[in-house]
């Protein structure tokens, strides 16, 4: 989300004459935009609001300002606690920035004419989205916001309280944006919401299933992914779409964030550890050689040794593709600091992260040995450390290098088969090929 809202934001910048610098000491403009999902999140955001004050102090004209879900719906106590910022924002809010930097006159009108030039010759619409002038035509992968807000309220999540209630944004904007990024050379759009699969439910025609076939019709675009789903809203409907569409990656990504069925109901998920279980064999059933990935919380407060062994026990045997796990960290509003106690100590989270993280990498070392030897379609996006690198359509991150030819191409944007001729649990790495067995 907050790469979507800062990349918006650094258009309409450019459109007010505005061009990127990678130093703040350089910049006329300083925008820190904010995640406070975890303590960890919060706790670096303040050190770097902090260490801009020297620049301000040095240079009282600079523009500083706060973005994203720190600042919320009130900023008035970071207001009096950073009287140095000039602009508080909420997330995907950049108009007060803009607001103030005309305001002051602070702008360059002229590139006005500039901008709706880079527009026509992409032929983009009034309201479309212009990507930053670095972006254009280099972009592979993009993400389009589609969910804004959250009103499910998860005992120990902050997203309601800092963007808001769940809200779909119209189907024609969305496929409008990205029918602009295609135009602009991306070839890869990712769907994003805090339940993504509740899309359109509060305007109450079509849903995500729907969307994901809209999508599907726009030229250019090579690949659609969505996230993050919840077990509750994973329907028929939507997977049945997932499975038809070409362009729809097979992976899901759906989280449990506990095996153990007292946890879950203190998380205020929703469901059962058995629900999750059958889930999963539904996704299975459904999308042939999809994978799958899922969240994990592990100290949340009261998980006792033995709740923790159940969350262990179903990762080991649904033996899914990824795990992104986190250590329960208390936010402010939530439900779990108003009413359960942090009671696991903070080396227990640690050790029962480090076990999870362990399972995992085992787990997923092993499901990417049978990838040895095949080819399979990556989606390149750059080049890293002498190596060019993409995606699967599983999400796999491979890194590869020119074939038997040797010679030396531009792989950024396209689709290349990639031989697999090593596999480790968070990367695989191979040549360029047109010949194999091709599996993605």
């Amino acid at each position: 989300m907050n790469v979507a809202d800062s990349r918006r934001l650094a258009s309409a910048l450019e459109g007010l004459g505005y061009t990127p610098t990678n130093r703040a000491e350089a910049a006329d403009v300083v925008v820190l935009n904010t995640c406070v999902v975890r303590q960890s999140a919060e706790d670096k955001a303040y050190g770097r609001l902090s260490s801009l004050y020297p620049l301000k102090k040095r240079r009282s004209g600079v523009t500083i300002g706060l973005m994203g879900c720190l600042v919320g719906k009130d900023p008035a106590p970071l207001r009096r606690r950073f009287p140095w910022v000039d602009v508080f924002m909420a997330p995907s809010e950049p108009g007060p920035l803009l607001d103030f930097l005309a305001e002051r006159g602070l702008v360059d009108t002229g590139l006005a004419l500039e901008t709706a030039e880079t527009s026509r010759r992409y032929h983009l619409q009034d309201g479309d989205l212009l990507l930053p002038a670095q972006e254009q035509g280099n972009l592979v992968s993009a993400y389009i916001p589609i969910v804004l807000g959250c009103s499910h309220a998860c005992s120990y999540c902050i997203i309601p309280y800092r963007r808001g209630p769940e809200r779909s944004r119209p189907t024609e904007e969305i496929v409008a944006e990205a029918k602009s990024l295609s135009a602009q050379g991306v070839q890869e759009i990712t769907l994003l919401g805090q339940i993504v699969d509740r899309y359109g439910l509060d305007f109450g025609t079509g849903g995500l299933a729907l969307l994901l076939r809209r999508l599907h019709e726009i030229e250019g675009l090579q690949r659609i992914r969505f996230l993050t789903s919840h077990p509750n809203w994973m329907t028929d409907e939507l997977l049945d779409a997932v499975a038809e569409l070409p362009k729809v990656c097979e992976h899901i990504e759906v989280p449990t964030q506990s095996g153990d069925d007292e946890v879950l109901a203190r998380m205020r998920r929703g469901y059962t550890a058995g629900d999750y279980r059958r889930l999963i064999e539904r996704i299975r059933k459904r999308i042939p050689n999809v994978s799958i990935a899922t969240d994990i919380i592990v100290g949340f407060p009261g998980e006792t040794e033995t709740q923790f062994q159940h969350t262990y026990d179903l990762l080991a045997d649904l033996r899914l593709d990824k795990a992104h796990i986190a250590r329960y960290s208390p936010r402010p509003q939530t439900l779990a600091l108003r009413r359960f106690p942090d009671d696991v100590p903070l080396a227990e989270k640690e050790r029962r992260r480090k076990a999870i993280d362990d399972l995992q990498a085992q787990i997923v070392g092993e499901i990417n040995e049978q990838l040895l030897g095949q080819t399979i379609e990556v989606l390149v996006e750059g080049r890293r450390k002498g190596r060019w690198w993409g995606r699967t359509r599983t999400d796999r991150l491979v890194f590869f290098e020119n074939g038997e030819t040797g010679a030396e191409q531009n792989w950024r944007g396209q689709l290349v088969q990639v031989h697999i001729t090593w596999a480790g649990p968070w990367s695989l790495i191979g040549n360029s090929s047109t010949q194999g067995k091709s599996e993605s």
